[in-house]
């Protein structure tokens, strides 16, 4: 599980800061709504119909009996006592008070959780298998690279206000249980021939008014890589993705839209085929620059602590084995 360093706790303590500073500006009139309406987007802060709702960021799906005794107590003493997990892997509370919204984020950094970029235009909450690290038809487990993806994403200032909100999951196993079908970037993981990480990548997926299934834009992509192809598609789509339009603002539109014009030129070797339709010697540098990962230096950060040993169980394990699946490369 992910546990914060001290880097970490220092970019929590400041946000949180921020935005108790911006709220109370807001509360006594300084700021204005519309001046207001991002600060309080890019700290998870919605205003529903009838009160503001507070979206909680879970990375990967992973929570800690600690975490989830501090999320029954904001809801206790500032919901209606309960709150609603979604199918993202975050967990929202629908009714509570702006003012006491600053408390909320406070609890929350106590126990290594934060409400960043679970909403606005931004690279959303990054989501993976519920079962993985556990699951009997896992290939590779997910957690580690999504946490990479997670740490690299998290207040990106290029990436901070995207056409529309930008969806990312990684899969690991036979079965996709992460649903990588319907999301704006999916990672497929397996194992090459002599073992090495590689992912099948997607883009352009999604639900909503007009739902489409991911396209696959490359395969065998060396684990290594995996940030500097995520940037190449994330400025593809910061390029050519539709601003003018709400509902066809995200990857789906943009993926339509790239292939007669961003992905239409034949990919140069080396460069991924969403970066076909910009220059090629930016994309060139970008797969060659620090974004990719050297093996030394490019271990994701992980809890100190063994995990948990699982029991096993025949019926869940029967449960969990690949249906209809055809077989990955060993």
């Amino acid at each position: 599980m992910f546990q914060y360093d001290a880097r970490d706790r220092a970019i929590s303590d400041a946000r949180l800061a921020q935005f108790r500073d911006q709220t109370q500006r807001f509360l006594v009139g300084q700021l204005s709504e519309d001046e207001f309406k991002p600060l309080r987007l890019q700290n998870g802060l919605s205003i529903e119909r009838h009160a503001p709702m507070l979206r909680i960021a879970i990375p990967y799906g992973v929570v800690s009996a600690r975490q989830l005794r501090a999320l029954a107590d904001i809801a206790r003493h500032h919901d209606r006592g309960y709150a609603h997990f979604t199918t993202r892997q975050n967990i929202q509370f629908n009714w509570v008070k702006l003012e006491e919204a600053p408390d909320i984020l406070g609890q929350l950094a106590a126990v290594q959780m934060h409400a960043i970029q679970t909403s606005g235009s931004c690279i959303r909450n990054v989501t993976t298998d519920a079962f993985a690290g556990a699951a009997a038809d896992e290939r590779v487990d997910p957690r580690p690279y999504a946490e990479l993806l997670r740490q690299w994403s998290t207040l990106h200032p290029e990436f901070a206000f995207l056409p529309r909100k930008f969806k990312v999951a990684f899969n690991g196993a036979h079965t996709d249980r992460a649903a990588t079908g319907v999301h704006d970037l999916a990672f497929d993981l397996y194992r090459g021939a002599d073992g090495e990480v590689l992912a099948r990548v997607l883009v352009g997926g999604g639900q909503g008014r007009t739902p489409r299934l991911a396209s696959v834009i490359r395969e065998d992509l060396p684990w290594r890589d995996l940030l500097s192809y995520s940037t190449a598609v994330l400025r593809t789509y910061n390029r050519f993705g539709r601003r003018d339009n709400i509902s066809r603002r995200g990857s789906r539109s943009w993926s339509r839209r790239s292939a007669r014009t961003a992905l239409r030129a034949r990919p140069k070797p080396n460069l991924p085929p969403c970066a076909a339709g910009l220059k090629p010697s930016p994309m060139k540098r970008l797969l060659t620059s620090p974004a990719s990962l050297p093996i030394p230096h490019s271990t994701p950060r992980r809890s100190s602590a063994p995990p948990a040993p699982l029991r096993s169980s025949a019926g869940w394990r029967a449960a969990s084995a690949p249906t209809n699946t055809p077989p990955m490369p060993a």
